[in-house]
């Protein structure tokens, strides 16, 4: 068995057992692993199954256990299409299960640090992922662009996670939702935590990097953007809703962005003729649905948004496994080049309209559950919020009636190879679950039930069943029918007004701005780094005046009241004082001198002016460390000098400074010292600590097999830091070497 088929069985294998396991600890009632890992941080490894946790795992493994058997047949099938070996699915599979792993990581972290490392996690592994094909460069902009978008959310979340840890003095997350309070610390740290989940979850307006990431194989596409990379999104609005509601106007925003997601995901979805372009902005708008439930702060809107990323997850993957089946039986991946499908390929013509069908809240399946607990929730925040989701729900009909339609129904437009059993089986077991759930809904309401009381943090009531009578929800029902049905019939009437919105979005929407600005970023680069490289000076400059901006910047914010205190001078000081003064002529000295042995000399007393201070201040062995390093440094120089032509050194000596450089280094020098000086006098303006580390470290150094702590430090940590140090020598020498192999063959 090739590396690349045992990995995939590896990941089937993993999948399957990490939803048994989750499946079988939920049904027992959670459970919980809690293990020291940085307890100076206050950071634990702590892990909880709670319903959250269940609901998401659940979808990461389930859903992870479809996409690796699809891709089994799947990856084959595309890497021969491309001539590339099967060796390279190794990768793919590498990075699906470290996705996997990361999202059972993050849905089931109880830290705020440890929820944050496998956030990062799932964004690395979906770059590498949306970047298989990388050898086509719209791949690799895809990529990227899922990289900065979520990366950038990544540092958000980091952000309000750290300022949490300082209001509240811990990391654990249960504490600080229990302590919550609107202030503005936990009001600053909520936004920018919902801004990272936003992004992660593509809602408009950073909605733009997911359709583009629809470049990826089918596999990728299925498994991130139905139950993995953007549920994590709206997985952390579920996490820290409570922390979301103490924050007055956050929730009326979530519900700004959540219906302004529906209609741009709807219209834009409406318009796509690309298959996976159609399913991802009605992934858009699909979890638009939840942010807008979650952003209605009530416990039934909870309860309706953990169903819908069900329901959703189930459904939406498997269109998208279908729409690569079709691509792998046809070769072409357009609805304007299908149709007909559903003689040759019935089975999943079948199977993929009970998919749509659920996400289309058709009944018999689980989706009219989910579109009845959504309009419930709507109409319990008003009139104005039902016609929102009605709207929004028969969006979601018409582009999906579109989408079956014009692959299935129709006349022929293409053959269709016939299809492995496993690029058709995934689609019809999560196609038999939906319509399974649509009679049996008591595990999946169990389910819903447990996340939504996580997310509350209160007992939810769920109950899912058919009422045949003219309650408001079944009115709603219909009407969605109804109009769904007339948007997919009179499509002539409104297809140019929806293209032109389409035409608006592209020349002056999100993405417009986000290349130009990539644009703007990338010349101003450019023009950093032309200015940086032109000599010495300017380098140093480069690094000394935003270090310093930063650090005025930083004094600005914080303030520098009782930061900064001043003592008197004693005659024993005296001596200190006046070889430090003279340390100091030394450094201002050596601006001046033109002739290069000069300046070695100038810089040499001062540094051995340091010396002289460091045996005021009763260190001799340091004192002659510098004398040493001064004496070899001045050494070094001179023999410097020596060897280089005279005529060299007298040409360098006369070159003229310029007048900009004539202002320019001065102010650089004084901005930097100035900086450096307010940094050196409020780290001494503040009295050492009661307790010191010293005599624990002096305690402990027997232990480390020491004589002393000196050589404790050096032999461990500073032996440990060398051992990394010719670690990466030996890797970069191993990467120089196989460029140059590469290159001579």
């Amino acid at each position: 068995m090739t590396p690349s088929r045992l990995l995939s069985l590896g990941g089937v294998t993993l999948a399957g057992a990490g939803f048994v396991a989750l499946l079988a600890v939920w049904l027992l009632g959670g459970g919980a692993v809690d293990l020291p890992w940085a307890p100076t941080l206050g950071s634990r490894l702590a892990f909880r199954v709670d319903g959250l946790a269940a609901l998401y795992g659940l979808l990461a493994t389930g859903i992870g256990l479809a996409v690796f058997v699809y891709a089994r047949a799947y990856l084959p099938i595309h890497l021969a299409h491309q001539g590339r070996p099967e060796a390279h699915g190794v990768r793919l599979y590498a990075f699906l299960l470290l996705f996997l792993v990361s999202m059972v990581g993050l849905v089931t972290a109880q830290d705020v640090i440890v929820l944050f490392v496998f956030w990062d996690l799932t964004a690395i592994a979906s770059y590498y992922l949306i970047g298989f094909d990388r050898q086509d460069e719209r791949d690799r902009r895809a990529a990227l662009m899922a990289l900065l978008v979520t990366g950038a959310s990544a540092v958000l979340l980091l952000v309000g996670v750290l300022i949490l840890r300082d209001r509240y003095g811990t990391l654990a997350i249960d504490p600080i939702l229990a302590a919550a309070e609107g202030d503005r610390a936990t009001s600053t740290a909520a936004v920018l935590i919902a801004v990272a989940a936003l992004a992660k979850s593509a809602q408009a307006p950073l909605h733009f990097w997911l359709p583009r990431a629809m470049v990826a194989p089918t596999p990728v596409s299925a498994y991130l953007h139905s139950a993995a990379m953007v549920a994590a999104g709206v997985f952390l609005l579920g996490r820290f809703h409570p922390l979301l509601r103490e924050v007055p106007g956050l929730l009326e925003g979530l519900v700004a962005v959540g219906i302004a997601s529906m209609a741009v995901g709807g219209v834009l979805a409406l318009t796509r003729d690309e298959l996976k372009q159609i399913l991802a902005y009605s992934t858009v708008a699909q979890y638009g649905y939840v942010v807008f439930l979650l952003g209605l702060g009530t416990a039934a809107s909870a309860a309706a948004a953990s169903l819908y990323v069900l329901v959703h997850a189930g459904a939406k993957c498997a269109l998208f496994l279908s729409a690569g089946a079709v691509t792998a039986a046809t070769g072409e991946n357009r609805l304007s080049r299908l149709g007909g499908l559903a003689r040759p390929l019935p089975v999943l013509a079948g199977a993929t309209g009970l998919a749509g069908a659920a996400l289309a809240a058709l009944p018999a399946t689980a989706g009219f559950f989910a579109d009845e607990l959504f309009f419930g929730a709507a109409l319990e925040r008003g009139a104005a919020f039902a016609a929102v989701a009605l709207a929004s729900a028969a969006l979601t009909l018409a582009y999906i009636g579109r989408f079956w339609t014009e692959i299935f129904l129709g006349a022929r437009a293409v053959e269709a190879d016939r299809l492995p059993a496993l690029l058709v089986g995934p689609v019809v077991a999560l196609a038999g679950l939906l319509l399974a759930a649509g009679f049996f809904a008591a595990p999946l309401a169990r389910l819903a039930r447990d996340a939504a009381e996580t997310t509350w943090r209160a007992p939810v009531d769920v109950s899912l069943a058919y009422h045949l009578d003219a309650r408001p929800e079944n009115l709603l029902a219909l009407a969605t029918y109804a109009l769904g049905a007339v948007l997919l019939v009179a499509r002539r009437w409104w297809w140019p007004a929806a293209l032109a919105a389409a035409r608006v979005g592209e020349r002056a929407g999100p993405e417009r701005l986000y290349h130009g600005g990539l644009e703007l970023l990338n010349r101003l680069s450019d023009r950093i780094h032309d200015v940086e490289v032109r000599d010495l000076r300017t380098r140093v400059a480069a690094v000394l005046v935003p270090a310093s901006v930063l650090v005025a910047l930083g004094v600005a914010v914080t303030g520098a009241a009782g930061v900064y205190t001043t003592g008197s001078i004693a005659a024993d000081d005296v001596g200190l004082a006046l070889v430090l003064s003279l340390a100091a002529l030394a450094a201002l000295a050596a601006t001046f001198p033109r002739h290069h042995v000069t300046i070695a000399l100038v810089l040499a007393s001062g540094g051995l002016s340091l010396a002289v201070a460091y045996a005021f201040f009763g260190a001799p062995d340091v004192a002659l460390v510098v004398v040493a390093v001064e004496t070899m440094l001045g050494l070094a120089l001179l023999g410097v000098f020596a060897l280089l032509p005279r005529r060299v050194l007298r040409r360098e000596a006369r070159v003229p400074t310029s007048g900009r450089r004539r202002w320019r280094d001065p102010l650089v020098g004084v901005a930097s010292a100035f900086f450096a000086f307010v940094l050196v006098w409020s780290a001494l303006s503040r009295p050492a600590p009661d307790e010191s580390i010293a005599a624990e470290l002096t305690r402990l150094a027997p232990e480390a097999h020491a004589a002393d702590v000196v050589t404790a430090v050096l032999a461990d940590f500073r032996g440990l830091d060398t051992l990394v140090e010719i670690t990466v020598l030996a890797v970069a020498l191993l990467g120089v070497g196989a460029l140059v192999r590469r290159r001579a063959a």
